[in-house]
């Protein structure tokens, strides 16, 4: 009835819509690649970070807590494609220290994300689409700091903080270990040169350069394609998770050079973690002895699964667990924990008063 021909062409005919719904399961997935729009509003408002910067005190944006306080501020920057579910000790945290801090939030815009109120209320910054493993977190850690920066000239240390991060230490606690020990400059090598522009406090910031698996990230993006920026024994790693100074956090957003070469597309996408570089590298070319060369947040990698870290259950909550998760191998106690599983949260509310907000 029909020849064989017409049939087969038929048939092929047919397949291309199941073509395109099944194809994305079976190849490699793509990073998200940063747009020209989404660069040139990343740039612009780096620039008017940059500027107010020179000015302390002439820009007041609608995010910041302004107050006769003078007092220096902790700037809490909250990276999210999800619902803080962690909101309520959160809440417990920051009580009663109204004008010493102040909360931003990066929210992924493809994610449905409600609302936490309380002392989360209007503090959503403009965000962009983000993804694991690629360049986009860096931009929206950028992006975090430069609003930050802008936005209350008090900002002096600029803590990043995922969704399923939980503090260990009641604020008070956290507040006197971070500005009860400044450097002195007589102490800090090279004194007489550009150090001097840098902070008396040091970034909590983990930089690490003998990873095992270094030279397999370092040419993710092809051989010599990081040169002659970022030679291979200048690139570093650590967590993409830390606690920066001012000084720190405007060499962070006033970087172009860099960025340039960690913006770029990775061809081994199972060793590129951009996020995980980029921060440590960039800081430790810029101010080694200005960096602690750890990390504040606490992150479990035993029996960790497909790049991620041990993710603690409900079952696993107890007085016990806060005391381990604070023990750090430096002078300071760690201050955050990762990854918590929401179900945590009322374990969590149950000890909160008691063990993790008592010092």
């Amino acid at each position: 009835m029909f020849n064989t021909p017409f049939v087969l062409s038929f048939a092929l005919l047919l397949s291309f819509p199941l073509l395109f719904f099944f194809a994305p399961r079976f190849l490699p997935p793509k990073h998200a690649q940063i747009s020209l729009p989404d660069e040139l509003d990343d740039l612009a408002l780096f620039r008017r970070a940059t500027l107010a910067s020179l000015h302390p005190g002439a820009v007041v944006s609608r995010l910041g807590t302004t107050n006769s306080n003078s007092k220096p501020k902790i700037a809490f920057l909250f990276l999210t494609n999800s619902d803080l579910h962690f909101a309520p000790i959160w809440q417990i945290f920051f009580q009663n220290y109204q004008g010493l801090y102040n909360i931003y939030i990066h929210a992924d815009p493809s994610s449905k994300i409600a609302p936490p109120g309380g002392v989360f209320e209007g503090r959503f910054i403009t965000a962009k689409r983000t993804q694991r493993a690629s360049p986009t977190l860096i931009s929206a850690a950028r992006r975090l700091l430069a609003t930050a920066l802008l936005d209350d000239s008090l900002n002096s240390y600029f803590a990043l903080v995922s969704q399923k991060c939980i503090p260990l230490h009641s604020f008070q606690f956290m507040y006197n270990s971070l500005f009860v020990k400044p450097i002195a400059e007589s102490t800090r090598p090279n004194s007489s040169s550009s150090s001097m522009l840098f902070p008396m406090y040091r970034s909590f910031i983990e930089i690490l350069n003998d990873d095992p698996y270094l030279k397999d990230r370092y040419i993710s993006r092809g051989q010599d394609v990081m040169l002659p920026e970022v030679p291979f024994d200048r690139f570093r790693v650590g967590s993409q998770f830390f606690v920066l100074t001012r000084q720190h956090a405007l060499v962070v957003i006033k970087d172009r050079r860099l960025w340039r070469k960690f913006r770029l597309p990775c061809h081994n996408l199972d060793s590129c973690y951009p996020e995980e570089h980029y921060f440590p590298t960039l800081l430790s070319m810029e101010d080694p002895h200005g960096c602690t060369h750890y990390t504040l947040t606490r992150v479990n990698w035993t029996g960790s699964t497909d790049g991620h870290p041990h993710t603690y259950g409900p079952a696993e909550v107890s007085t016990a667990l806060i005391r381990e998760l604070r023990v750090s191998n430096s002078t300071y106690s760690f201050m955050f924990a990762r990854k918590f599983s929401p179900e945590c949260l009322q374990p969590l509310l149950d000890i909160a008063e008691k063990v993790i907000f008592r010092d």
